[in-house]
């Protein structure tokens, strides 16, 4: 099972990396925070220190067209704010 979807990479999650030493993640919906822990520090190599994680359900969206009302859903997904241990960070930007 792939953990680690992408990172969250806003301005929000930005401010919050150079302040508070908080990452953002998307991830997988099934993976628990021990999970999430033991993936981020295999893959950068870094401590966590906590992990606070929230799920996002899906919306449903309706527009109008020339065909008529489209009605869909967003996607549902899971993220995962991590603390990093003071003095360590994660360089998303290093490997473009």
């Amino acid at each position: 099972m792939n953990i680690l979807i992408k990172p969250l990479i806003t301005e929000k999650m930005t401010v919050q990396g150079q302040k508070l030493n908080n990452f953002g993640f998307i991830v997988d919906k099934r993976a628990n925070k021990l999970q999430i822990k033991k993936a981020i520090q295999d893959l950068y190599g870094v401590t966590v220190q906590d992990i606070n994680t929230m799920v996002y359900s899906g919306k449903k969206k309706a527009r109008n067209t020339k065909a008529g009302m489209i009605v869909g859903r967003t996607n549902a997904y899971k993220k995962a704010i991590v603390t990093l241990k003071q003095g360590e960070t994660i360089d998303f930007y290093s490997n473009i």
